[in-house]
C-alpha cells in the first residue's frame, strides 16, 4: 500500500466509546452516530469487563466498530487511553454510552476546532438533559478553589448558551480533542479511575498555556450517571481526586495562598455526602498516591507555561460560594427532632 492511500485510510476523527456495562444505552448512543452529517470518522469500542453483553451489542449495531477489550473494569481513564492507542486520527472524540448525538454533533466539533486559534486543543459540546433537551446539562466544566468541578449552565435554558465561548475544560462525556495535545499530555492520568480525570486533563493543558472552546451547534442528550459507580464508590474517589486533582497540578505558594476555600470545600463534601467511612477512605488513598503526586508535580514545573498568578484568577473564587455555605449552615444548625 502506498503512503498517500495509507493516509486515505485514516479517518479525521476516532470515535471512543469507554462502556461497563452500558448495553441499556447502546442503541441511542449508536443511532446517534449513524445519522451524523459529517461521515469521516471510525467508532472505538472499549469495553471494561462488561458481563451484561454489550460488546456483542455493539458488533450488532455497527458492523464496523473497532472494539477493544480491557477484560476487567480498569476505570474511564484507562478505557479512554486504550481506545486512543489504538487509532492514529488527528482528532479524537469521546463519547459516554449514556448520550444521544444530534445529527450535526461531530461535524460542528471539527469545524469549531478548525476556526479555533492553534492553542485551543479541544472543544466541548452542548450537553442537553435527557429528560428535558431545553434545559442544560453541561456546556463545558469550570473548576473552583472549594474544589467543586462544575458543569457550566446545568439546569439552565438552553437558548442561554447559543454562542460560542471560552471554557475552563471541556467534559470528556462529550468532546473532541487534537491527538497531538493528548500525546504531549500523556493522556489522562489513570490513577483517577474515573471521575475529574477529564478536569485534571483540562488543568494541566492550562497549565502548559492551551484553551478550550464550547461549542452550541455540537448538540448531545446525556442521560447522566447512566453508568456510573455505586454510592459508597463514587464518593470515595470523587473525595480523593478532588485532592489529587489540585495536588499533583497547583504551585505551592498558590495552594497555600488559598487553603481557606479548600478546606471550606472539603468540609461541605464531607457534610453533605453523609458518607464518613467512604470520605476517609477516599483521603486515605490520596494518602498512597502520594509518591504520584510528588513525580507530577516535578514534571508540571518544568513544563509550566504559565504563572501561578494567571492560574489563580482562572479559578472561581467565589461563584460557589452559595452552593456549598448553605446547605452547610443547615447541616451545622439542624437539630435533633
Amino acid at each position: 500500500m502506498t503512503a498517500s492511500c495509507a493516509e486515505a485510510a485514516t479517518p479525521r476523527v476516532s470515535v471512543v466509546i469507554p462502556n461497563h456495562n452500558g448495553a441499556t444505552w447502546l442503541k441511542g448512543c449508536f443511532e446517534g452516530l449513524a445519522r451524523q452529517e459529517f461521515k469521516d470518522f471510525a467508532v472505538v469500542f472499549v469495553d471494561n469487563g462488561s458481563t451484561d453483553g454489550s460488546p456483542d451489542l455493539a458488533r450488532q449495531l455497527r458492523s464496523d466498530v473497532r472494539l477493544v477489550s480491557l477484560g476487567e473494569n480498569r476505570g474511564f481513564a484507562a478505557a479512554v487511553n486504550a481506545g486512543i492507542a489504538a487509532t492514529t486520527s488527528p482528532y479524537v472524540a469521546l463519547l459516554n454510552t449514556d448520550t444521544r448525538a444530534g445529527s450535526a454533533w461531530l461535524g460542528a466539533l471539527v469545524r469549531a476546532l478548525e476556526e479555533s486559534p492553534p492553542d485551543v486543543a479541544a472543544v466541548a459540546s452542548r450537553m442537553l438533559r435527557m429528560d428535558d433537551p431545553g434545559t442544560i446539562d453541561d456546556a463545558g466544566d469550570a473548576l473552583c478553589w472549594t474544589g467543586a468541578a462544575v458543569k457550566v449552565g446545568h439546569g439552565r435554558p438552553a437558548a442561554e448558551f447559543a454562542h460560542r465561548r471560552e471554557v475552563f475544560s471541556p467534559s470528556a462525556g462529550a468532546s473532541l480533542y487534537k491527538r497531538s495535545f493528548l500525546e504531549e499530555m500523556g493522556g489522562f492520568d489513570e490513577c483517577f479511575f474515573a471521575y475529574l480525570e477529564d478536569v485534571d486533563l483540562g488543568l494541566r493543558g492550562r497549565l502548559r498555556g492551551y484553551r478550550f472552546v464550547f461549542e452550541p451547534a455540537a448538540e448531545v442528550l446525556h442521560e447522566g450517571h447512566g453508568s456510573g459507580l455505586r454510592w459508597g464508590s463514587y464518593v470515595q474517589l470523587l473525595t480523593r481526586n478532588r485532592l489529587l486533582l489540585f495536588g499533583k497540578n497547583v504551585p505551592l505558594g498558590l495552594l497555600l495562598r488559598r487553603l481557606g476555600p479548600l478546606f471550606r470545600g472539603q468540609l461541605y463534601f464531607f457534610l453533605a455526602y453523609r458518607s464518613p467511612y467512604r470520605s476517609l477512605a477516599g483521603y486515605a488513598s490520596f494518602l498512597r498516591l502520594l509518591p504520584h503526586v510528588v513525580r507530577e508535580r516535578r514534571r508540571m514545573r518544568r513544563f509550566r507555561r504559565i504563572t501561578p498568578g494567571e492560574l489563580d484568577r482562572m479559578l472561581d473564587t467565589g461563584a460557589d460560594e452559595p452552593l456549598l455555605r448553605g446547605p452547610l449552615l443547615r447541616r451545622l444548625n439542624r437539630r435533633p427532632p
